[in-house]
C-alpha cells in the first residue's frame, strides 16, 4: 500500500463565519461546529482555541485527535466509526499539521489528564506546542460511564471530520509518501538488509480502557497483521482513560513515531515488513492465547526482528513480556518500549514483570515523578480533577490554584511510543 500524506501547515486557528482553511489559517464556524457534533448526553459549555505559549491549563482532557480528510484511495479516516469499514492507508490523505482538537470535561473515569500551554508541564507535553481547538463539554443528566466516554469520543471524532473537509482541497504545502509492499515484493526489494516489524499492543483492558480498530473494540481481536499506512489513515482510535502520561491519545496512534521512524530507516539499514498489531487482556487465559498467537503471527513472516510497544502499565507489563519472551524463543531478537513506574525515590522496580530476555528495553521515563505546576490564567475544565486522577491525590490542587502531581498525570508525558522529550545522559 502507498500512502501520499499532504501536509497543510497551519498558522493558526480562528473562528469565523464559514469553515474553510486560507493561508495557512483554519477558520471555524463555532455555531456550526456546535450543530454537528449536538448531543443529547453532552451540554457544552464552550468551545476555545489555545496556543503554545497561553497562561491556560486543559483538565480533564479525554482524547486528542489531528484533522486528517481522505482525498484519494476511499474509504474515510477513522474506517468504521466515521463512514464504513472500507480498508484505508492507500492513495492521499490531507492533514492539517500544527493544529489539533481537544476533549475536555467533567471527569469520566479516574485516569484523564493534564495539559499546561506554559510552564514546567508544558515541557511534558506535545501538545502544547500545537494550536487547540478545545471542546469543552459536560455530561448531561445521569448517564452511565461507558455511555459519557462513547458521547465524548463520539463529539471529538465529529469535530475532527467536520474541520478536517476544509483541507479537501486545499493545496499541501507538503507530500511525504510511504509505501508498504505485498509480503514477498517487501523481502525481493532489500533481500540483503535485516527485515524488522513492529508489534503493536493495544490498550483492551475493559470498560473505558478500550481501543478500537476499524470500528471494533480491541479486545475482541486476535494478532492481525496491518499496513503501516492503515494507522496513518486513522484505522486505530483511542478509547480509553487510562494514566495520561503514557495514554495513546488518537493523535498519537495517527502520528506514531515508530512506524515513521522505521520507515525512515527503510531501504537504508533494515526491510520494514508491516505492523502486527494485538491486546492487552484481563485474564491470565486471554493473555496466553493472545501472545501465543501474537509469536506464531510475527514468526510467520520471516522477520529477524521486532519492536515492541505497550500501553499502560502493571497489568500490560505481563502481557508485554509474554511476546518478548515467546518471540525471542523462536530465535528473533526484540526491543521493548515501556515507561516506569519506579517511585518518586526511583527506587521500586520499574516493571511488574520482568525477564532475562528482555534484555533491550527503551524507557520514556518515570511517570511517578512529582512535579508543581504553577497557576494558571484560564482553566478549561474542571481543575478539580487533579485531586483524583492517577497520579493525583488528595489537595493536590493548591489554594492558589496551582497543582502538585505525579508526571503521571500529564497526557503524554511519558508515552510509551517515545513520543515525548524525556532523554537520558550517559556519564
Amino acid at each position: 500500500m502507498k500512502l501520499e500524506l499532504g501536509n497543510i501547515f497551519v498558522k493558526d486557528v480562528r473562528f469565523g463565519e464559514r469553515t474553510e482553511v486560507k493561508d495557512g489559517i483554519v477558520y471555524v464556524n463555532k455555531a456550526e461546529l456546535l450543530a454537528v457534533i449536538a448531543d443529547k448526553r453532552l451540554c457544552y459549555r464552550d468551545i476555545h482555541i489555545v496556543r503554545p505559549g497561553d497562561s491556560v491549563r486543559l483538565c480533564p482532557v479525554k482524547d486528542v485527535l489531528e484533522p486528517r480528510v481522505k482525498v484519494e484511495g476511499g474509504g474515510h479516516v477513522f474506517p468504521g466509526i466515521i463512514g464504513d469499514s472500507t480498508v484505508v492507508g492507500q492513495g492521499r490523505t490531507h492533514v492539517l499539521k500544527g493544529m489539533t482538537v481537544i476533549t475536555v470535561g467533567n471527569i469520566v473515569g479516574f485516569q484523564e489528564g493534564i495539559i499546561d500551554m506554559t510552564g514546567p508541564g508544558a515541557e511534558y507535553t506535545p501538545f502544547s506546542q500545537t494550536i487547540n481547538l478545545v471542546i469543552d463539554c459536560e455530561k448531561a443528566g445521569d448517564i452511565k460511564q461507558h455511555e459519557h466516554e462513547e458521547a465524548v469520543r463520539m463529539a471529538g471524532l465529529k469535530a475532527t471530520r467536520y474541520i478536517a473537509e476544509a483541507a479537501r482541497d486545499v493545496e499541501p504545502d507538503e507530500i511525504t509518501a510511504f509505501e508498504t509492499k505485498p509480503i514477498p515484493q517487501q523481502y525481493n526489494e532489500y533481500p540483503d538488509l535485516p527485515k524488522v516489524a513492529y508489534v503493536y499492543m493495544l490498550q483492551s483492558q475493559g470498560l473505558l480502557h478500550d481501543t478500537y480498530v476499524y470500528g471494533v473494540d480491541a479486545k475482541k481481536i486476535l494478532p492481525t497483521f496491518m499496513f503501516p499506512t492503515e494507522v496513518m489513515d486513522g484505522a486505530i482510535i483511542s478509547g480509553n482513560c487510562v494514566s495520561a502520561c503514557d495514554k495513546n491519545t488518537t493523535y498519537h496512534h495517527l502520528n506514531n513515531p515508530v512506524i515513521h521512524d522505521l520507515y525512515l530507516r527503510h531501504g537504508k539499514d533494515l526491510n520494514f515488513i508491516g505492523v502486527v498489531i494485538t491486546n492487552e487482556n484481563v485474564t491470565l487465559a486471554d493473555k496466553e492465547r493472545s501472545s501465543n498467537l501474537c509469536a506464531k503471527l510475527v514468526q510467520s513472516l520471516g522477520v529477524d526482528g521486532v519492536i515492541i510497544s505497550e500501553e499502560g502499565f502493571g497489568n500490560p507489563d505481563t502481557d508485554l513480556i509474554m511476546n518478548c519472551k515467546k518471540i525471542e524463543k523462536l530465535g528473533i531478537k526484540t526491543v521493548l518500549i515501556t515507561d516506569e513506574y519506579a517511585g518518586r525515590d526511583g527506587a521500586s522496580q520499574s516493571l511488574a514483570d520482568a525477564d532475562a530476555l528482555a534484555d533491550a528495553v527503551v524507557s520514556g521515563g518515570n511517570a511517578n515523578q512529582l512535579i508543581v505546576l504553577p497557576a494558571m490564567e484560564k482553566v478549561i475544565g474542571f481543575d478539580e480533577a487533579a485531586n483524583i486522577i492517577a497520579g493525583g491525590f488528595a489537595n493536590s490542587l493548591k489554594e492558589d490554584g496551582s497543582v502538585e502531581v505525579e508526571i503521571q498525570s500529564i497526557i503524554g508525558a511519558t508515552n510509551e511510543l517515545g513520543f515525548n522529550r524525556m532523554g537520558a545522559i550517559g556519564k
